[in-house]
């Protein structure tokens, strides 16, 4: 799917789609009737993000171990992605021998053990490493940062979360909760949003 075999996987980059990678076509899937004309193609389809969901969730349980976790959600647009995630980590937590607590809070500052950060996006970086530097104040154990995309922008400062769903090119992105002012939110399938589109829900 994601364009040209590199010889060594880099898991820490997640699913790399290429920026020559053109997308699928609209019509080989189901989608809000109110969204066409407005979008250009299926960037990532809905079965492929729930199922590389599942895959991180394997990944976080493996590293951080059975210990009870915090999982702090980023508003808006995390939050579709932070409840699949989390659904995720409790199944595992139902099929092994030993219960891990996990609670969920939406960026509200207190004591921390240990926090998984969940976002939607992460593009130049500035926005979570100024959110890490207030997390690190209340001093938990360990925090990671699981973002379900990382966009390649020249804007980047470097920043990279400890799990990346998938690592896309720098592309206006809908679907799957993110939004274009608070539409396309109930679109499945994550999409690439034309000029028609953004001009039509414009605010």
């Amino acid at each position: 799917m994601a364009g040209s075999r590199e010889e060594a996987p880099d898991y820490g980059r997640g699913v790399v789609i290429m920026d020559d990678w053109p997308g699928y076509d609209l019509n080989l899937f189901t989608y809000p009737q109110h969204y066409y004309g407005d979008l250009d193609y299926v960037l990532i389809p809905h079965g492929i993000v729930v199922d590389r969901i599942e895959r991180l969730a394997k990944d976080i349980m493996k590293d951080i171990g059975y210990c009870d976790i915090m999982v702090l959600c980023v508003l808006k647009g995390g939050y579709k992605f932070c409840a699949d995630l989390v659904e995720h980590l409790k199944n595992i937590s139902r099929n092994s021998d030993r219960f891990v607590s996990m609670k969920v809070d939406f960026i509200r500052l207190k004591s921390y053990r240990n926090v998984l950060i969940v976002e939607d996006v992460v593009g130049t970086g500035r926005t979570m490493k100024a959110l890490l530097g207030s997390i690190e104040k209340y001093k938990p154990n360990m925090i990671k940062v699981a973002s379900l995309l990382v966009k390649r922008t020249p804007r980047s400062d470097g920043f990279r979360p400890d799990y990346a769903g998938f690592e896309i090119p720098n592309l206006f992105v809908v679907g799957y909760a993110l939004d274009y002012n608070e539409y396309f939110r109930d679109l499945n399938h994550i999409c690439v949003i034309n000029e028609h589109g953004k001009e039509k829900y414009r605010v």
